[in-house]
This record gives C-alpha cells, structure tokens and sequence, in this order.
C-alpha cells in the first residue's frame, strides 16, 4: 500500500471525482474540454487528458490512479516522465522495488530523504529498469556503497543531472568509473562526498564529463588544486562551482577556472582560507581575456555571485578590482551577490550602485534647508 495511510475505495473515488472536476472546468491554453456525456467511465479518459491530468496533482494520486484500472495502470507505467519519491518518510526503499519496474520510461526520479531509507537493491533496481534517465536525485542515501554508483553507470547512460550528496560511502574509485560512463553528465552535486570527491575522480570528471556546467564540491575537503585545474581544462562549460570549505585549494585552482572557464556565473569559496589576491586579480582579469574569446560579451556576463566569507587573507583593493570588473556583483542591501561574511577587513568594498547610492544621499538637501 502507498504512503502513510491505508486507501480505501471510496477515497479513490473521492480522489477521481476531484479529478474530474479540475478537469472539467476547463482549461483553454492546454486545450482541456470535457464534453458532458462523452465520458462516462474512468477507462474512456483519453491517454493524454489522463497525463494532463495527472500533471496537476501530487504523486502519491498519481500512483493511486495507476491502480484504478487497467487502461489508467498501462498509461501510467508508459506515459509518466516524473517522479519524485521524497514524500514517503517510510519503506521508500521497498516502494522503490515495487514500482521502479513498472516505471520504465521515467526520464526524472527524485529520492531525496531526511533520513536514510534507500539500500543499493533499489539503485542496482533503478538501473537495471530506467535506461531513459536523465535526472536522478538519491541526496542522503547514507546506505549506499559503491554498488550503487556502478549500477548507474552500467544502466543509466544518459543522465544530465545526478545529486549524490550527503552519500559519504561512496569512493573515488567508483565516482570516476560513473564518471567515464555517463558522459552527459551537466550537474552534479558532490556536497559531503569526503571519500567520493577526491583529485583522482575530479580528474576522471574532467576528462569524461566535458559537458559539465554545475559541480557542488562543497565540504569535500580531499578536493586540492589538481583536482580543480584538471576540471577546468577538462569542462570549459563550467558555470557554478561551489568550493566551500574546500580547505586544501590555493590561488592555483581559482585562475585555473578563471581563465579556462569563460562562463563561469558562480563561484564559492567560502573558508577557503589559502585564497590570496592573487586569485582575485586573476578573476578581474578573466574579464577582459573572456569578452575576448566569447564573441558578443556584454556587462552582464561574468561573475554574478561570488562567496568568499571567511577568506581572511584578502585585502579590499583586491576584492574591489572583482566587483568593479563585473557588474552583477553586488554589495547592496537586498542583491547581496558578493558574499564576504566574516572578512571585517573588506566593509569598505562596494558596488557600483551602492556608490551611487551613497552619493545621492549625500547630494540630497537637508530639509531644514
């Protein structure tokens, strides 16, 4: 049985009339029109008002529908795309091998957990089933080995978009084995990794997942400059880069990023306390070489969130040559993008319009004159 609480019959019928009447009160841009009469029984719903259906409701009715009959249970295996799990606060893990083989088209599942449910059975399931996935989300599985990130490899080939964060069973060993797979690879959340995320898999990441455009390193604290500078050479797409609390990092990994990464938009670098100024003029620099070698560059491209709390070895004329070289950084009450907590040295940096700002509350005329 699904979820929390028992169903009954009568709350699926309640459930489906409810459904029937979001459907029939109509919906013009996607084209929903039921015509009183035409559709008497559950079974005569077309397929794709079914999905719309379906669409505009959470996914533990999605799964109750699919045991209403047996024309809504075939459109439902064949025609869902998504689903998320994260509801189910218990037996996630024996829900997963119950439903996951009769999901097979599913391009998107989300296993997200606030406590750890998922057993590498279920992952070596999930691989073994949904060979369309694309984007797969198993944040907190603290249960899993290393069994499960081989059977993703081996089976789910086209992902784009993997969260595996919080795992920290999982090895470097077996992230670059995955790594030289799933070569599709755009985001990937690595945060809490300690033992996956190490310069051995960053190399592999670089070298196999040349798509890449987001990586979260955050709180991996084996991650060092080889590691990054093989990232950077290796996935030129780079556009976030969360490295915070990646102690070992220098000066070396951020210019490598700023000078290989041209659509680098954000990067964190919090307690990162080896960052020097160095790194910083490397990354005002970067936007000169970048409106160079990216044809049509304009003020708005580069850096538009920037963290570098705790870096305490950075000194203000070198953070004000950044937020003055990119435009969308922001010091400004209510834009904060240029994040400095902790670094007392730094309060008289400021953007552009908290300058102005600033100036036209000085200009402005006393009222007692």
């Amino acid at each position: 049985m699904v979820g929390k609480d028992n169903l009954r019959a009568e709350d699926l019928n309640l459930c489906f009339e409810r459904l029937m009447m979001v459907a029939g009160s109509g919906n013009s841009e996607k084209g929903v029109n039921l015509k009183v009469g035409v559709i008497t029984e559950w079974k005569d719903i077309p397929v794709e008002l079914l999905m719309q259906i379906l669409s505009l409701v959470d996914d533990q009715t999605v799964i109750t529908a699919s045991g209403v009959c047996r024309g809504w249970r075939d459109a439902i295996y064949f025609g869902l795309a998504r689903l998320s799990l994260s509801w189910c606060s218990k037996n996630m893990n024996n829900l997963v091998l119950s439903l996951v083989p009769k999901f097979t088209k599913l391009q998107t599942l989300i296993l997200r957990q606030d406590k750890p449910q998922l057993e590498d059975k279920a992952v070596e399931t999930i691989a073994e089933c949904c060979h369309e996935l694309q984007i797969l989300d198993l944040s907190k599985s603290f249960k899993l080995t290393d069994r499960s990130l081989y059977a993703i490899a081996l089976g789910c080939r086209d992902l784009t978009k993997l969260n595996i964060s919080g795992c920290s069973a999982f090895s470097d060993s077996a992230l670059a084995y995955l790594a030289s797979f799933c070569r599709k690879l755009k985001v990937l959340n690595l945060c809490g990794c300690v033992r996956a995320a190490s310069d051995t898999a960053l190399q592999a990441i670089g070298q196999y997942c040349n798509q890449l455009q987001s990586l979260n390193l955050g709180w991996c604290d084996n991650v060092g400059d080889v590691g990054v500078t093989t990232l950077a050479y290796g996935c030129p797409d780079l556009r976030i880069v969360d490295l915070c609390g990646c102690v070992r990092i220098t000066d070396d990994s951020v210019i490598a990023l700023a000078n290989r990464c041209p659509h680098l938009r954000s990067l964190g670098l919090y307690y990162c306390k080896n960052i020097t100024d160095r790194a910083m003029y490397s990354l005002a620099h970067s936007k000169v070489n970048n409106r160079i070698s990216v044809k049509g560059g304009n003020d708005e491209d580069g850096l538009r969130t920037l963290n570098i709390s705790q870096c305490t070895a950075l000194t203000p004329s070198a953070v004000q040559a950044v937020c003055d070289s990119f435009p969308s950084l922001h010091t400004c009450s209510g834009r904060h993008s240029l994040i400095m907590s902790g670094c007392l040295n730094l309060t008289s940096v400021h953007c552009a319009c908290a300058v102005h700002a600033h100036r036209a509350f000085t200009h402005f005329p006393h009222p007692a004159h």
